[in-house]
């Protein structure tokens, strides 16, 4: 256990971005609405530099009372999380300028609960886990319904903070059975108790199915996967860009963390309940977005999907699975973020257009855009040899080697059903006359230059995957020493 100065040593990161993200407030404060576009560009950097802070130099341990863990499992993921939000942050921009809804407090808002999911993911103790988790909730809660005077994102706001409040609600109640029976709320004193039989298991385990009910509602898994369709269709496009990466990736760490961690006594116990909810993202994924019309609220069912096959690795509960899981989360990642700078490009004659019809005849007027679509939906429905192929493959050969069988089928099935709609899109594009005239085109700004090195990153992922695979293997090592 590391106390003192070594503590804010290895909490340096989170340090330095509240303490950035508090003097960009204040700045914002003082100056109005003349801040707003230095704070926007001076919060990504902020959080990509806080992504080198990580690594620069490296160092593990525990801090605070060992209420704080740093190691390589950790240390990736806050890496993908603040990739995702910085780059999210460089895409709203333009959307909020033209929807006349830019304020400096946006960008700062994502900063501070890209700090709550930092927190999340190094949380060695389930007070500190719920502090993270409630610092990261009650941020999105107000970029959710950011557009105050449009109703579809104050509707959506309004729906993510009621279901999200039931969901803390029980993962709360879920921590205080833990703590009464196990007698303590660190990582280390509740996988001890289990280990030496001091806890009373029915009474953990009904705390645990509390506790992963809470985190099944932050990575939106079956049965607690409703908000999602709605909110992701209500919410400004550059929120449910965020809402689809950042929170997702700090979610599913937290959930790795958490049963990999000190309820690894209770594997055979919670494997049953991940194993179930895998199967049931993954169908439900499939099969409810095929008749979707919007894009946006089908990328929703296709993140409920992804979330599927994100478990089943975790329900594999091997070094593989755990290797798979981060593989998988950096090409989500990629491919998310190419998808939606993409769907922030469509508009017609000025405004946002959001429908999959809307797409048609692309490939004849911006070749380009639609290519850049065609690679990242082929690489969503896992076309092999395209970067989504491996990491699905990578999940499917830790399934079957933890003797999964029936599950990996299911999943293989389920990624048949739902490469129908990825390539809808792709037909759409390329075979569909347009109804309408031309989306517009639009000049080489952050969206195009995001869908472009997305483009690029998931080619090369595709072609050379291994050194993605092998950052993946030293991450999963942090939680198999």
């Amino acid at each position: 256990m590391t106390l003192g100065l070594e503590s804010w040593t290895l909490a340096r990161p989170e340090i330095f971005l509240a303490a950035a993200t508090l003097l960009l407030l204040v700045y914002g404060v003082v100056r109005g609405e003349v801040a707003t576009p230095f704070v926007s560009v001076a919060t990504s950097a902020v959080l990509l530099i806080t992504a080198v802070l990580i690594f620069a130099p490296y160092r593990e341990g525990t801090a605070f009372a060992s209420l704080f863990l740093v190691d390589r499992l950790t240390a990736t993921m806050k890496a993908l999380v603040l990739i995702g939000s910085s780059v999210a942050v460089l895409m709203s921009r333009t959307y909020f300028e033209q929807a006349k809804a830019w304020r400096f407090e946006y960008p700062l808002l994502v900063a501070l609960a890209t700090l709550g999911m930092m927190l999340m993911i190094s949380a060695n103790d389930l007070m500190a886990l719920y502090v993270g988790l409630e610092l990261q909730s009650l941020a999105l809660y107000v970029i959710a319904a950011f557009q105050r005077d449009n109703l579809r994102s104050t509707e959506a706001g309004v729906k993510y903070f009621v279901l999200g409040s039931v969901a803390s609600g029980m993962l709360l109640f879920g921590a205080s059975l833990i703590y009464g029976f196990c007698g303590g709320t660190a990582f280390v004193q509740i996988s001890r108790a289990l280990l030496d039989g001091r806890a009373a298991e029915f009474g953990v385990i009904v705390g645990l199915v509390f506790v992963v009910a809470g985190l099944a509602f932050k990575v939106s898994a079956v049965p607690f996967h409703m908000w999602t369709p709605d909110v992701y269709e209500g919410a400004p496009t550059p929120v449910t860009a965020l809402f689809a990466v950042a929170p997702k990736i700090a979610a599913v760490s937290l959930l790795v963390s958490v049963l990999m961690g000190p309820f690894k006594p209770l594997f055979l116990q919670w494997q049953q309940i991940i194993i179930v909810a895998a199967v049931l993202s993954m169908a439900l994924g499939a099969f409810a977005a095929l008749r979707q019309q919007n894009i946006k609220r089908l990328m929703a069912y296709s993140s409920i999907g992804n979330v599927g096959y994100v478990l089943l690795g975790l329900a594999s509960g091997s070094e593989k699975g755990i290797q798979a899981i981060v593989f998988y989360l950096a090409i989500y990642l990629v491919m998310t973020l190419g998808v939606f700078s993409t769907i922030l490009m469509m508009r017609r004659r000025g405004v946002m257009v959001e429908n999959v019809s809307d797409l048609a005849g692309l490939a004849k007027s911006q070749p380009m855009m639609a290519f850049a679509m065609l690679l990242f939906m082929f690489s969503l429905a896992g076309i092999p040899p395209l970067a989504g192929f491996w990491g699905k493959l990578y999940i499917f050969i830790a399934a079957v080697e933890a003797q999964l069988f029936v599950p990996a089928v299911l999943g293989v099935l389920a990624s048949v059903v739902a490469s129908y709609y990825y390539l809808r899109i792709v037909k759409v594009m390329y075979f569909d006359e347009a109804a309408e005239a031309a989306l517009d085109r639009t000049p080489f700004g952050v969206h195009r230059a995001v869908a472009l090195i997305a483009a690029v990153l998931v080619a090369v992922f595709s072609l050379v995957p291994q050194p993605l695979s092998l950052i993946a293997a030293a991450a999963a090592k942090g939680l198999f020493p």
